[in-house]
């Protein structure tokens, strides 16, 4: 293994004279990083002594003094394109420098032989590590929001031609309104915080007024505080829709991530501050929801939805979405970039959870996980948790929030477990003791996992062979609605458990606390049986369901509220 890829030197006229008497210098790919501490440029070339030239000339490289060329005699233009892509994901994610870089450009390239230079990468980011040019592990950085959440990705195929098209539609009409479609795990938000950075960075559009609309208070203060660390990009430009409201200008262009989770005027926690955005906007309380505030306030609009995380009945309806005149531009984000099992994972839960009838699948490479107990669960989550970080439990929201008020006492207590639901509600997936609780819905929709471990509460239960809703046992005050139909009730809940059952990237793990809800389930999740060695699941024959069905303690099948 080579351990001298990285060669460092002064970034000055006198090191020009030091690259000419080095042939590989004047014709080969090479990757290079400046930096002065606190800013850093990256970029490739197979020509690092005119390249570097070109930047000495250039008044805002002058801030930097450390100038890395890092070499290969295995580079070629394919490889170091790619590798520069890494590099600028990668050191935005690290935090150590703010990057002079635009987000331009930045896309996933197919080549020859490109696994063994995913290799590469890692020995190149270590002996960076070594020089002290980075500090963190690989790890950790795909661990943290700034590297999630980062705008300096690559782009899929489909997220960089929806880029392309929506900067045409931008700069060639005077208003418009833009629709993209997608699934959990399709790069929504990617795609959202990518194209405020993209378009900041473009000669034609660098003057705009933007802004993202996080409707989420949690996923918003993280995009914020992420906001503040990319050269280009404020705090003040991630917003709530009542944010939108308190702004005296109109804005070019409004981005709303999540946009199925914007607000009507019903189970809402405060009526006050939706009526009084709404009448700041000479518009009717009872006759508004905002929606209507975002497209008042913006020439150009661009929506992130998924009808199907849609959650509680303050949501914004579904019709509204279809309903809008004049009629938007629609587009539809296809890959799955979240969880390892691909794109057919996604329909597949839906599937089974509407009852549709799905054919049994495999997912080579998930660890996919139905149990019949749910302390081996917990167990399992929490050692995963130790060896890759962010591990989460999860549930529905079917036990009172009793420690919130005092935290000696336990929310949620099945079989001999005893948990607690999530301590805080901002930022909880990255909060201390997160790994010992179990969040919800409304702190952990819009965050990856590594592993999610999901319990299916006891407000839905499988009775001849249908879903029901017992409203009794649903502790969200603000995600039910008495006027709703038991139907209506149960189709937010699905949402729910869909939205769960789709944050992890490696696994996910599942505990239904009604015998008869695991044993249908059993006929398509791989049951887990105590004492098996781990890995990646493989779905079983249906065999398994009825000793399923016999083993899964909790909740009985009682008489529903309809």
């Amino acid at each position: 293994m080579s351990t001298n890829r990285v060669v460092s030197y002064d970034f000055s006229q006198a090191t020009l004279q030091q690259l000419k008497n080095d042939r590989q210098y004047r014709n080969w790919p090479v990757i290079y990083i400046l930096e002065n501490r606190r800013q850093a440029y990256i970029g490739e070339t197979t020509s690092a002594l005119q390249r570097i030239r070109n930047h000495l000339a250039n008044r805002e490289r002058r801030i930097f003094n450390k100038l890395y060329l890092i070499k290969d005699e295995m580079f070629n233009k394919s490889a170091t394109l790619d590798l520069e892509s890494s590099l600028i994901e990668y050191i935005s994610g690290d935090g150590t420098y703010t990057l002079q870089n635009s987000n331009r450009g930045l896309r996933n390239h197919n080549y020859y032989n490109r696994q063994y230079y995913e290799q590469l990468f890692r020995e190149i980011w270590d002996e960076l590590r070594r020089h002290d040019i980075v500090k963190h592990s690989i790890r950790d950085i795909q661990n943290s929001d700034l590297f999630k959440y980062s705008p300096y990705k690559a782009l899929t195929d489909d997220q960089a031609e929806i880029v392309a098209e929506l900067e045409g539609i931008i700069t060639s009409n005077r208003k418009s309104l833009s629709i993209i479609r997608g699934e959990p795990g399709s790069g929504k938000t990617i795609l959202a915080i990518y194209l405020v950075k993209y378009l900041l960075s473009g000669d034609a559009t660098a003057g705009l007024k933007i802004g993202i609309v996080l409707p989420q208070t949690s996923l918003r203060a993280t995009v914020g505080q992420i906001f503040r660390n990319i050269s280009g990009l404020k705090k003040n430009m991630v917003l709530g829709p009542n944010d939108v409201v308190k702004e005296d200008q109109q804005f070019d262009l409004l981005i709303v991530d999540e946009a199925h989770r914007l607000n009507r005027r019903q189970n809402l926690a405060s009526y006050s501050a939706f009526d009084s955005a709404a009448r700041k906007l000479g518009l009717d309380p009872a006759a508004t929801d905002q929606l209507d505030w975002i497209l008042q306030k913006s020439r150009h609009t661009v929506l992130l939805y998924d009808g199907k995380q849609s959650v509680k009945p303050s949501d914004v309806a579904a019709s509204r979405f279809t309903s809008l005149s004049p009629e938007p531009r629609q587009f539809v984000l296809q890959s799955q970039m979240r969880v390892l099992a691909g794109d057919r994972y996604t329909g597949y839960i839906d599937a089974i959870l509407r009852q549709r009838n799905p054919q049994t699948q495999t997912f080579p490479g998930y660890d996919l996980r139905l149990y019949t107990r749910l302390q081996p669960m917990v167990s399992d989550i929490q050692q995963l948790n130790d060896q890759y970080g962010l591990c989460r439990l999860a549930a529905g929201f079917a036990w009172d929030w009793i420690s919130r008020d005092n935290p000696q006492l336990f929310d949620i207590e099945i079989e001999d477990c005893r948990l607690k639901w999530n301590a805080t509600t901002r930022n909880w997936i990255n909060s201390p003791n997160a790994h010992t609780e179990v969040g919800c819905i409304h702190t952990v929709q819009g965050y990856d996992l590594n592993y999610a471990g999901v319990i299916i509460g006891p407000e839905i239960t499988m009775d001849n062979g249908r879903v029901r809703y017992h409203p009794e046992r649903y502790k969200d005050r603000h995600g039910k609605n008495k006027s709703l139909s038991p139907a209506r009730m149960v189709d937010y809940i699905l949402n729910i458990y869909k939205t769960l059952m789709t944050r992890g990237i490696r696994g996910t793990f599942v505990y239904a606390c009604d015998p008869h809800l695991s044993h249908y389930l059993a006929g398509y999740l791989p049951v887990y049986q105590e004492g098996q060695a781990g890995g990646y699941g493989e779905a079983k024959e249906n065999e398994p369901a009825e000793q399923a069905a016999e083993a899964a303690p909790g909740y009985g099948v009682e008489e529903g509220e309809d």
